[in-house]
């Protein structure tokens, strides 16, 4: 099990602070509280561990007042039903009613508000499941801070979810969509799979400088989820870099080879890795 990061934070104002802290669930999953801190309140991300994600909370002196699902698979909406029942006022937000105790239904580019000052946009990104949803989170008393995004088991750190009920042009623009974002952006993943992922990236692009960035990160790091941006995977990700000569050749594109041929080729390699 992986140890607890501290919460990041978005303003240096201690009037105006949006923060997101971690809370690990299951072997490598985690759950987040995205927090609103001048209303002292809290939305629950994929809060598969309800007592886990309760317990950080009041830690915290927070009150959750909502849940936010990235997709239906059962290790991030497994505990909607106990969340439902514990939280019975607090909506739960998500792409499609395969989500169990689903009371608000998003779609892409959907919007609300969390507390005072956290603003929330819907990024439809269909693939890892046709219900994928990234939330893109801002804070709007200070704009000129980064953002960040919830991107569930559709983007990791150096890598991306597989294709469950997608195809590789789907995850492509699902990829494209999420590059669209501020550089700054910073990433929270639904998964600790960095470790594994930087190791199939060193076997594809070697070469690559940013991917020996990644490597110290890792090094000092066991969690790692919050410490990168948007910015950062358009550097080392090699499923946001289809274009590249070293992807090009890992995957023996010609000239014309699309790109959704070139990303389905790359994620059957990751699926058969076992460097």
């Amino acid at each position: 099990m992986f140890r607890l990061l501290q919460p990041r934070r978005f303003s240096a104002s201690h009037c105006q602070i949006m923060r997101v802290v971690p809370v690990p669930v299951r072997d490598d999953n985690y759950a987040y509280l995205l927090v609103d801190q001048p209303s002292n309140k809290a939305a629950a991300v994929d809060p598969y561990d309800v007592p886990k994600v309760a317990a950080a909370a009041k830690e915290l002196g927070v009150q959750i007042v909502a849940a936010i699902i990235t997709h239906h698979h059962f290790d991030h909406s497994g505990g909607n039903k106990d969340f439902a029942a514990k939280f019975p006022d607090a909506p739960i937000y998500g792409g499609s009613d395969k989500i169990p105790a689903l009371t608000k239904l998003v779609k892409d580019k959907d919007e609300f508000t969390l507390g005072d000052n956290t603003h929330i946009k819907c990024l439809a990104t269909p693939c890892h499941t046709q219900d994928s949803i990234c939330y893109y989170i801002t804070n709007t008393a200070d704009k000129a801070q980064p953002g960040g995004v919830f991107t569930g088991d559709t983007l990791f750190i150096a890598g991306c979810g597989r294709f469950f009920e997608g195809t590789g042009d789907e995850m492509n623009r699902a990829l494209k969509y999420l590059a669209t974002l501020p550089d700054t952006t910073i990433v929270y993943n639904g998964h600790e799979y960095t470790s594994g992922n930087l190791s199939f990236a060193k076997s594809i692009d070697p070469d690559n400088t940013a991917i020996a960035s990644l490597a110290e990160l890792v090094k000092k790091n066991k969690v790692t989820t919050g410490l990168t941006t948007i910015g950062d995977e358009k550097e080392w990700n090699v499923f946001m870099r289809l274009g590249s000569e070293a992807v090009r050749s890992a995957t023996a594109a010609s000239p014309d080879t699309p790109e959704s041929t070139i990303i389905d080729f790359l994620r059957n390699k990751k699926n058969n890795y076992r460097g």
